[in-house]
């Protein structure tokens, strides 16, 4: 095992490839005992979970849904109602900061999760330039949850998706013309506990079609209650939900 300690890892013998110097007469070593992680600015990585109480119907994923979402007790999005997740330790996994951040969030711990795609639009957060994993859990029932960390308050939510309108669009490739869907959808979350507590966006799905690879992207149109660009996490599980069952 060689090993070098200004490199991130200890053990760079992964790394050597042939071997051989660089262009610049560098072996690996000497490579990383120069290299400067600063150079270039670099995003933040957070990881945050969709968690989903499976409903009695599992093939009627449209009906009784319900979402476990806790209230911001900080700035930004101070008061809405935000996915469980938080920012990834320098040496740490991903998977194993979803399920540390869900557990000091919200109580829940040992819950199988599922990545299932990654938010990177350069403005997602006012704080810093910020990149997300979404996970998705589904449980088996109505599990008890605690908030904890910056969580004000972590509750179950009753989920409504419905589509408002559909409509082709026309356009201009520099190779090809194309057409693209766009849906609209409206997305409304009810707390079970207390049903005068409530939050509400309305989501923009586009689509390419007729075409050999999909090309998706999601706008928020409008949200009032539900933090960041969460409800297009939503909406995208949802979908993928739907496509499975």
């Amino acid at each position: 095992m060689r090993e070098i300690m200004s490199a991130f890892i200890s053990d760079i013998s992964n790394f050597l490839g042939n071997g051989k110097c660089n262009e610049e007469g560098k072996y690996l070593e000497k490579f990383l005992m120069e290299y400067d992680p600063n150079k270039y600015q670099n995003p933040s990585v957070t990881a945050d979970i969709l968690v989903f109480q499976k409903p009695e119907n599992i093939y009627d994923l449209h009906k009784d849904l319900k979402l476990l979402l806790i209230q911001r007790k900080n700035h930004p999005c101070i008061g809405w109602w935000a996915l469980p997740g938080g920012f990834v330790e320098i040496h740490e996994d991903i998977d194993k900061a979803a399920a540390r951040e869900l557990l000091e969030e919200t109580g829940l711990s040992d819950i199988p999760m599922e990545q299932i795609y990654t938010f990177g639009k350069q403005d997602r957060d006012p704080r810093t330039r910020i990149v997300t994993v979404a996970y998705l859990a589904l449980l088996e029932s109505n599990q008890k949850v605690e908030a904890g960390d910056d969580a004000a308050e972590a509750e179950w939510f009753s989920v409504s998706i419905k589509k408002e309108f559909e409509e082709l669009l026309e356009e201009d490739n520099i190779i090809v013309k194309h057409k693209r869907k766009r849906e609209r959808y409206h997305i409304e979350v009810i707390c079970e506990k207390n049903h005068d507590i409530k939050a509400e966006a309305s989501v923009d799905y586009f689509c390419n079609v007729d075409t050999l690879l999909l090309q998706e992207d999601y706008e928020v149109i409008r949200s009032n209650g539900i933090a960041f660009d969460h409800p297009v996490f939503i909406l995208r599980a949802c979908q993928l939900l739907w496509k499975r069952m």
